[in-house]
């Protein structure tokens, strides 16, 4: 008899789209599970912690883990994962590069905490409980997981094998990584299994970009009607397509919204972000009826427009990290 591998779905700080992404393989999913045993998939199934621990060194053949790092259990169970795995693949943006939780890196656990249990309209708690590690309850202990200072991406607390970026990877993008795997054709480890070049050069608004794109101001989505065929760039609205790889589809823009750079860079940007305002920098008009003031304001939120998924793995994100 021979026995499929061995594989694991595990979900940490994130939305769960990831695991969206896995049910809506629809009929498809017939044909992983047809060559797959899923050993630990939480979300999905009544499997607990002790059946993974039980397990052999490597006896997982790969684990798909999805979200950013936030708690002492997600750092338990990566690092069990990886103990127990044979290949890790760090699954979505948040996993890759700290996504949307990152963007609490710019502020505090404190900062966090008293908003949650003490200033938030909803939340009447006179007493200024907030949550502990260990407390007695009955004469019982109960633990919860450290919540810790710093979001952190999966690479930064285990060894990686590949990576699939997107928030989240779309259900082909899976089918295509599960039939890579199992073909045993495995590209070189570290490896961002979605093609490496950015996205502008599979968006059919290219053909409307001019050879030399001038930018009189830039505008927000709600500030205008976007024109369904025209680069949004042209428009004035950012676009995150240069800054960031394709593989997505062209989802966003097929539906007539910006590009808002949740399959991160492509190998050769050191920071999406950066490259982002770089590109930017180079089609603002010298002559632009706003000076560079006006400009900043039109960017309301810089951070979450440049780094919306990327905040942990920025130039910007290490600095937290080292603090």
């Amino acid at each position: 008899m021979t026995h499929k591998p061995k594989v694991a779905f595990y979900w940490c700080a994130s939305c769960g789209g990831c695991e969206e992404t896995v049910v809506d393989l629809a009929e498809k999913v017939l044909d992983v599970v047809a060559k797959v045993d899923i050993v630990f998939w939480p979300c999905a199934m009544d499997f607990k912690y002790k059946d993974v621990e039980t397990m052999k060194d490597g006896e997982i053949a790969v684990a798909f883990i999805n979200g950013a790092i936030r708690t002492g259990e997600q750092d338990h169970v990566a690092k069990l994962l990886r103990k127990k795995s044979g290949m890790i693949i760090s699954f979505g943006s948040c996993s890759t590069h700290g996504g949307v939780p990152a963007l609490a890196n710019l502020t505090s656990r404190k900062k966090i905490f008293a908003s949650s249990y003490h200033h938030s309209p909803t939340v009447e708690n006179p007493e200024g409980i907030e949550p502990m590690q260990t407390s007695q309850v009955n004469g019982h202990e109960l633990i919860l997981p450290e919540f810790y200072e710093t979001v952190r991406k999966l690479s930064d607390i285990v060894d990686v094998d590949y990576y699939m970026t997107g928030c989240p990877p779309t259900s082909d993008n899976l089918a295509e990584a599960v039939g890579v795997i199992l073909s045993g054709n495995l590209p070189p480890k570290g490896t961002v299994l979605s093609p490496n070049k950015a996205l502008c050069g599979d968006c059919i608004r290219n053909e409307t970009k001019p050879d030399n794109m001038v930018v009189e101001r830039i505008r927000r989505p709600i500030d205008i009607i976007l024109d369904s065929e025209t680069c949004f760039l042209q428009q004035g609205v950012i676009c995150m397509g240069p800054a960031t790889r394709t593989g997505c589809g062209a989802l966003c823009i097929d539906g007539n919204m910006p590009c808002t750079g949740c399959y991160g860079p492509t190998d050769n940007a050191r920071d999406q972000g950066a490259k982002m305002i770089a590109a930017l920098g180079g089609i603002l008009s010298e002559n632009r009826e706003m000076e560079t003031n006006e400009i900043l304001e039109r960017l309301t939120d810089p951070a979450g427009t440049f780094y919306r998924y990327t905040l942990a793995a920025s130039k910007l994100g290490s600095v937290r990290k080292e603090e």
